[in-house]
């Protein structure tokens, strides 16, 4: 099997293409990157080491290039994406250009060249908040934020190519994710980040904002499943993590660095923050048999340890002059 892995060296995407050369029945997979502020190929490492990977340094908006990539795959899984939610309240463009476009060139591309199951990589934040109860695929899209919104709209256009040409689409819509080598402006990297160095974290409102956390090896084990065995034209919720407020989440961040509260503070809460999400993920479990496997809190503390032991992966980060002028909240 050949997979074409959008979006490779960034956080998630770097995980499952080291996951997917794990598996004997992968031939070859060609990682096709932009590596913008978020991406890095040190997120890649040892995979380098693989002869079955491919790494391309370019863009999903270079029709040429995606167009003589495509050839010769038969999966391909997208992340390719601006996915930063601050970063689009800032400007909303970026967002559209690549996460709508690019996702419009790439099943172009695919539908051209007969690809057999084409992964598009979304998030729980399409279903906007919800005050009680669980969105499930079914649920409507009512996206806050235009980081979501131009997700919402990538999701309908990859849809779209399954019902207009039988290309072999599948959704993935997962909770927030965690865990090693994520790019120190969400808020896991960067809470821990600053807690290291001993500077405050600042929370929005009263930390009452709930949401999913799922470790990254989870969320790329329920992508692995869809992409074998998903159904063409059907979308999957991937969740399953640990259902937090900021507050409690914060706390539990204090603790794994060795911090104390006297770091915290409060800040009125950002516009447009979606007060609680939530996803009902019984169709992943039921028909492809996932289940998340990683603890909450042991991983919290072996994310935080990684940040400690390679701070030469982050640090030049904070000097960047792609960072956020203002430390973010939650």
């Amino acid at each position: 099997m050949n997979v074409l892995v959008t979006g490779g060296a960034g956080f998630i995407g770097s995980h499952f293409v080291k996951s997917l050369l794990l598996d004997d029945d992968i031939d070859h997979v060609t990682v096709l990157d932009a590596l913008t502020y978020a991406g890095h190929v040190e997120n890649l490492g040892e995979a380098f080491l693989d002869p079955r990977m491919t790494f391309v340094h370019g863009s999903i908006l270079d029709a040429a290039l995606v167009d003589q990539l495509m050839a010769g795959h038969s999966r391909v899984v997208h992340f390719a994406a601006e996915s930063h939610v601050d970063r689009s309240l800032l400007d909303g463009q970026p967002f559209v250009a690549t996460n709508v476009a690019g996702t419009q060139v790439l099943v172009d591309a695919a539908v051209r060249h007969q690809v057999e199951r084409f992964v598009h990589v979304s998030t729980d934040e399409v279903y906007g908040p919800l005050l009680e109860g669980v969105a499930t695929e079914d649920s409507p899209l009512l996206p806050t934020v235009p980081y979501a919104a131009s997700k919402a709209a990538s999701d309908l256009i990859a849809l779209s190519a399954f019902r207009t040409y039988g290309l072999g689409v599948c959704v993935t819509r997962s909770s927030n994710n965690f865990g090693p080598a994520q790019y120190p402006e969400k808020i896991i990297p960067l809470f821990v980040t600053r807690l290291l160095r001993g500077e405050p974290v600042t929370v929005h409102g009263q930390g009452e904002h709930v949401r999913n956390w799922l470790h990254v090896a989870d969320n790329c084990r329920g992508i692995s499943a869809v992409m074998h065995d998903g159904v063409p034209g059907e979308i999957y919720n991937i969740a399953g993590g640990s259902d937090l407020t900021n507050a409690q989440l914060t706390e539990m961040l204090l603790e794994v660095c060795g911090a104390g509260p006297e770091l915290v503070t409060y800040v009125p809460d950002r516009r447009a923050n979606d007060l609680r999400y939530a996803m009902d993920w019984t169709k992943i479990a039921t028909r492809l048999g996932y289940r998340p496997e990683r603890d909450l809190r042991e991983e919290l503390a072996a994310t935080a340890a990684w940040y400690r032991r390679n701070p030469e992966r982050w640090a030049p980060l904070l000097q960047s002059p792609h960072a956020l002028p203002v430390p973010a909240g939650v």
